[in-house]
């Protein structure tokens, strides 16, 4: 019997995808995920996460190995500087989305990448953080992307990627829209 092998491009299972989007189409239910975090601080500005489990298509899935990072400021934000700053995180979280987003829309359209990179740049104002100016915003003030994007496309269909990548991220509506936020004390 003659078992075909699956078909990648972008390093994405091109079956798997199709039959991903068909089933959510069949299912909508499946489509729903939940993401979870446990966060612990260490002392002074150094703090961990653990992200270990989520919910998606109905079920719990179980990392292989739980992922965790840690968080800390820059000694000039009065810490020790054993990791990124949670501002840095964002900026991380945010071109990763933007380029897996890009990188599933050039698949589905066939389009093979040679690469993908970002910089990105945001600009913070420390007196909002510490109250100093209740005008100043406390996060981010603006953040800017530049992409460079290697593929087998005209110049047109990677500008179209770029801004398929920018209108279905995640993140990108994250970042650019309110999304409800609740905080509460357990105990």
């Amino acid at each position: 019997m003659n078992n075909p092998q699956p078909s990648t491009l972008n390093g994405l299972d091109t079956g798997a995808m199709g039959a991903t989007v068909s089933a959510i189409g069949d299912q909508p239910v499946i489509a729903k995920f939940q993401f979870r975090a446990h966060n612990e601080w260490l002392g002074g500005g150094h703090n961990r996460t653990t992200i270990a489990d989520f919910d998606g298509a109905c079920q719990k899935h179980v990392h292989e190995q739980p992922h965790v990072v840690d968080s800390d400021e820059p000694a000039v934000l009065l810490s020790a500087d054993r990791a990124a700053n949670p501002a840095q995180y964002a900026l991380h979280a945010l071109a990763a989305c933007l380029c897996s987003t890009l990188v599933i829309h050039a698949t589905a359209r066939g389009v093979r990448l040679r690469s993908v990179e970002s910089t990105l740049e945001g600009d913070v104002d420390l007196h909002g953080i510490l109250g100093l100016d209740g005008s100043v915003r406390n996060g981010y003030e603006g953040i800017r992307v530049s992409l460079k994007v290697d593929a087998d496309a005209p110049s047109e269909v990677i500008d179209e990627l770029i801004q398929v990548a920018q209108e279905r991220s995640p993140l990108v509506d994250l970042i650019s829209n309110p999304t409800p936020l609740a905080v509460r004390r357990v105990k």
